[in-house]
């Protein structure tokens, strides 16, 4: 707990509280405390929970936020705005060096805003101090106020974007601590949606950036990797030791087995990949299925087994388990014939492209263009009086 708030033995008496606060404050902070009372007199709430904000965003301020939020806050804020009193509370909550008193003084401000006109920044409360129960290894109450604040956040048509920024933050965390791939990258991406990132500290974009690509390759239902490699957040892996991550993506998204052979080498430096390397493996292959059918025109694709084999570097005999493993993802859809081992695909998965597949799919488009035009002579030519004026 903060050392101030230990030593001192605060009168509750709210302007008894700032003085006694006041004494131990450093030059540049004891105008604010004077700031504090004269707004208090004068009951400009508003312009005193400005002077409050502004005050708690000192790094100096630290030691004086949970009692001043406690011996002073608490005696007016039924006069401030609950986002902002929420908001206080959650940075007060971080002087704390005990995780088990930061839950117990979130606790009591989730009481403070537990009424029905201020569900939206109860759901706020709600989720930080499950952050809280999460660091302690409670992963029951942590889901308990996840289903809470779900079912309450789908009564609102919006609420404040930090909320949403919390609840997903949160719940993304959740996920990782059960070890869900699929959970994390969801609601991480999510969280990333409600925030500015170069709000985000360095160190925190590189681990969230880590994490999201980790999941995005051993979630076995992400297939598509467009949203996170359209994200900058994958920026604050260039120049790290985790570089090479980004480019593992990009050899998934783009079904380069050679590129992927590449980077095995790197895999010695997180153990998931070397115990889901099976799983890996078949999720390469599978992407350079679909990669191998996306470079068709829609006309040709009619595809023998053997390409695939070819493409995806399998045994003959393993291509039509690789093709209804697709089929049953829904990563294409089509038909097999087994007598002619043949495999004829009507639509692929969309997902984003890199420069080189758009390139494809321009020379694919310019064929297309020259062979309308080459119809439409063949047309003209055969049927002239079609076209008579």
């Amino acid at each position: 707990m903060s050392t101030m708030y230990q030593q001192m033995d605060l009168d509750q008496n709210p302007i008894v509280a700032l003085r006694g606060l006041r004494k131990h404050a450093s030059g540049e902070l004891q105008d604010y405390f004077d700031a504090f009372e004269d707004l208090y007199e004068r009951k400009l709430w508003h312009q005193l929970t400005l002077k409050i904000e502004e005050f708690f965003s000192l790094p100096s301020s630290g030691q004086f936020q949970i009692p001043l939020f406690q011996n002073f806050i608490s005696d007016w804020e039924n006069k401030m705005n609950k986002l902002k009193l929420v908001t206080l509370g959650l940075t007060a909550s971080k002087q704390f060096n005990d995780n088990n008193e930061a839950l117990g003084f979130l606790t009591t401000l989730v009481e403070r805003v537990s009424k029905p006109e201020t569900q939206d920044v109860y759901v706020l409360a709600v989720m930080e101090t499950a952050f809280k129960k999460l660091l302690l290894g409670d992963l029951e109450g942590t889901k308990r106020a996840i289903d809470e604040s779900q079912k309450i956040l789908d009564t609102f048509d919006s609420v404040e974007t930090v909320i949403y920024a919390s609840f997903y933050r949160v719940s993304a965390d959740f996920h990782k601590a059960k070890g869900e791939y699929a959970g994390y990258y969801k609601n991480a991406l999510l969280y990333l949606a409600c925030i500015q990132l170069e709000d985000v500290p360095i160190k925190e974009r590189i681990d969230r950036a880590y994490d999201l690509a980790l999941c995005a390759l051993l979630g076995d239902t992400i297939y598509n990797f467009g949203e996170l490699l359209m994200h900058p957040i994958l920026d604050s892996l260039s120049g790290t030791e985790h570089e090479w991550l980004r480019a593992l993506l990009l050899a998934f998204n783009a079904g380069d087995y050679g590129r992927f052979e590449a980077l095995q080498p790197y895999f010695a430096k997180q153990s998931l990949f070397t115990e889901n390397f099976g799983h890996l493996l078949e999720k390469i292959r599978l992407m350079s299925l679909i990669e191998a059918v996306f470079r068709r025109s829609a006309d040709n694709r009619t595809i023998p087994f053997t390409s695939i084999a070819a493409e995806t570097r399998m045994r003959i005999d393993e291509v039509e388990v690789l093709i209804m493993k697709a089929l049953c993802l829904k990563l294409i859809r089509g038909t097999i014939d087994q007598v002619d081992e043949l495999v004829v695909v009507t639509w692929v998965q969309p997902r984003v492209l890199d420069t080189n597949q758009i390139d494809g799919m321009r020379r694919r488009l310019e064929d297309w263009d020259e062979n309308v035009k080459r119809t439409a002579r063949l047309v003209e030519n055969e049927t002239p009086e079609l076209f008579v004026q």
